[in-house]
């Protein structure tokens, strides 16, 4: 079975076009300087529509996470993290830590991690792994 995909929109489409070209792009607010996520075309913070479209670091933190032990089938039978990452530069994103064993003796609350892209079909999604790892 395919694993299910997000599909792009007009407000969304730099975002995945990044995510193709191994870049993850945000937003940032040309008024109050703010970056923001997910993609949207005013600032959620001032409602201005002076946005523009940068290239992140990639570098993050574990925020939070859970450990679906009965996963979709689309996503394989292992289990696998559903994990909320700080990026460095303030947003929150949804994501899955990729690159470790899948237990809380692994995945610790505030480990740096890294994202990393893994392409599916035409489209590619960011995923984190543990930095330096």
């Amino acid at each position: 079975m395919d694993r299910a995909l997000p599909q792009p929109t007009p407000e969304t489409q730099h975002f995945w076009d990044g995510c193709k070209a191994g870049e993850l792009r945000l937003q940032r607010c040309t008024a109050c300087r703010k970056s923001y996520f997910p993609p949207r075309a005013f600032c959620p913070a001032c409602g201005s529509r002076s946005v523009e479209v940068y290239k992140a670091s990639g570098k993050a933190s574990l925020y939070s996470y859970v450990i679906n032990h009965r996963p979709r089938p689309d996503m394989g039978t292992e289990p696998h993290s559903i994990a909320v990452v700080s990026l460095a530069e303030g947003p929150r994103m949804m994501t899955n830590i990729v690159g470790c064993p899948q237990t809380p003796e692994a995945l610790k609350l505030d480990m740096p991690v890294e994202v990393v892209f893994e392409t599916f079909g035409a489209m590619a999604l960011p995923l984190f792994k543990p930095a330096g790892g």
